[in-house]
């Protein structure tokens, strides 16, 4: 199994390469980083020193979007990173939360997000791509490699990431919802004459180390608040009780009454007083280290590769260590048999 770090790109950005740096150190072998262009500094300026200043670490957004950005611009933008520092990138992307509504937009079709995978990928490879009626092709490119992964949630979603991504990002880590998810993005891989093998699947959600449980729970609430936004989605689109969606997924977004994102995705968000405790330890990992190594084994056994580390907390220095130290080594031995 693989592990990632997920950031936000707050100031000051050496901060962010700091604790990359640190990742790598403790056997992170991915970084990643929101994509919110108003909400946080522009992330691909900071993947350039990232990149510089780790010797193997592959660098990305959880995730960007069609919309904020022309497909062309996003492709360049990779390959020429992947230029400078060798094919140590991967394109994580999906219809667009916070990046689209806090410029007052709305996110990104399904259909606009299945064409925007397969041409930012040829682009960046150096293939010719279809961009708005217009054959276009990158003629520096030489030798690019840029794997694209897909965050889903819903039926349709789900099935457009088996379809077309190589890989599937699943920004919670409850068993149940994974299994169940895991499974429709394989059968629709294989639907299309895939090898639903060669899906990555990562799965990514706060993690907290430590025995103050309480704590932990507060700390990493906001990610039940972040989730909740695309199960509104899902819910307004499929209905409270539908049997395309489980309802272990729809059920706690009862009391959740609107979000500010000003808040997004950082710990004490007062939007997010709405989802209970039973569902900050189902989407997250905490507790000792003993209690993350037994839930990373059983996504392991769902088929998960990669693990990704939400460190949006007070403890992200310790987080990191205690995963280098005590959690990446268990679950790589695991790996040799």
């Amino acid at each position: 199994m693989d592990f990632g770090l997920v950031l936000q790109t707050d100031p000051p950005a050496s901060q962010v390469v700091g604790l990359m740096r640190r990742a790598e150190r403790n056997g992170f072998r991915y970084g990643w980083t929101f994509d919110s262009a108003v909400l946080w500094q522009e992330p691909f300026v900071i993947y350039s020193q990232v990149l510089e200043h780790t010797r193997k670490l592959t660098i990305g957004p959880m995730v960007t979007n069609p919309g904020t950005r022309t497909w062309e611009v996003t492709a360049s933008t990779f390959a020429t990173l992947n230029d400078m520092f060798g094919n140590r990138t991967v394109c994580g992307i999906g219809r667009g939360d916070s990046a689209m509504r806090v410029a007052g937009r709305k996110p990104n079709t399904l259909a606009r997000l299945g064409e925007a995978i397969d041409v930012i990928r040829d682009l960046a490879e150096g293939r010719e791509a279809l961009v708005d009626g217009k054959q276009v092709r990158i003629p520096w490119v030489k030798n690019g490699k840029l794997p694209v992964w897909m965050a889903a949630y819903g039926p349709k979603a789900l099935a457009l990431a088996g379809q077309k991504a190589d890989g599937f990002i699943l920004q919670l880590a409850d068993p149940f919802l994974t299994e169940w998810m895991v499974a429709a993005v394989r059968r629709a891989a294989e639907d299309a004459g895939r090898d639903p093998a060669s899906v990555t699947i990562c799965v990514a959600a706060p993690a907290y180390v430590g025995d103050d449980l309480a704590h932990a729970r507060d700390q990493c609430r906001w990610f039940g608040g972040m989730v909740g936004n695309h199960v509104a989605d899902l819910v307004s689109r499929y209905g409270e009780h539908s049997d395309l969606v489980p309802e272990a997924l729809t059920s706690y977004i009862k009391r959740r009454e609107g979000y500010d994102y000003s808040h997004h995705g950082r710990a004490g968000n007062p939007s997010t007083d709405f989802v209970p405790d039973e569902i900050v330890d189902r989407f997250c990992l905490l507790g000792p280290p003993a209690a993350h190594i037994t839930k990373l084994k059983a996504l392991r056994t769902l088929g998960v590769d990669q693990f990704a580390v939400y460190a949006m907390h007070d403890a992200k220095e310790a987080t990191i260590d205690a995963y280098g130290t005590d959690i990446i080594p268990a679950l790589r031995t695991l790996d040799e048999f």
